[in-house]
């Protein structure tokens, strides 16, 4: 199969899993927001936040198994799993926004993940990230077609495993928002930007001059 056509294919399980997420917050949002969700957030009860906990470790493990019955080098199954990441996070905001109306800009404050504890943030966080991502993914992809494949030095996985951190930190911050069942306010933009031009300028320097047959 061409690299064309696995991006395409990779493309259309990221659109159609990105429906799927967005309706099960549709149904969520009927039961807890009937009126709109807002912060502060309302607290479900236990079965139910166990419930979605899992519900996240199992759209990742999803992932990482479609990538891996279509590429066999890790490093092609990391590139593919960034891009159908960034696809449905992406689409996955459209959607909400076509059903609900939601969010009304990319400055909503949204909650994004639950492990280890909440991580909450603009809209346009997440969706820079994943345009990262996508960008990236499909980057490495496209020369892993060619057969060439980014050698991964220690330095360059201290740089990302850094960036990373970071990032997650700038969404930690506000989080604390929904333990202390409060509103959001402030999102540290200075560690977001840092992280992710830390971790995107470090990709763009390997991409170019660490590539091996």
């Amino acid at each position: 199969m061409s690299v064309k056509r696995q991006l395409f294919w990779l493309m259309v399980w990221g659109v159609a899993f990105a429906y799927i997420e967005a309706s099960v917050v549709v149904y969520l949002r009927e039961i807890y927001y009937p009126e709109g969700f807002a912060f502060p957030v309302v607290i479900a009860e236990t079965r139910m936040v166990i419930t979605e906990l899992f519900r996240e470790v199992a759209t990742l493990i999803i992932m990482w198994a479609t990538v891996s019955l279509v590429y066999q080098k890790l490093q092609s199954k990391m590139a593919a799993f960034m891009v159908i990441f960034g696809i449905w996070d992406i689409f996955y905001y459209l959607f909400l926004k076509i059903v609900l109306n939601w969010p009304e800009g990319l400055a909503s404050w949204d909650i994004l993940f639950l492990i280890p504890m909440p991580w909450v943030g603009p809209v346009w966080a997440p969706v820079v990230v994943s345009l990262g991502f996508i960008y990236a993914g499909i980057g490495i992809l496209v020369r892993n077609a060619e057969g060439y494949f980014l050698h991964f030095g220690r330095k360059f996985i201290w740089l990302e495993f850094i960036a990373a951190i970071i990032i997650i930190v700038s969404f930690l911050i506000p989080g604390y928002a929904v333990i202390a069942q409060s509103i959001p306010s402030y999102f540290p933009q200075y560690l977001f930007w840092a992280g992710f031009i830390t971790g995107f300028g470090a990709f763009l320097y390997h991409y170019h001059i660490h590539f091996r047959r």
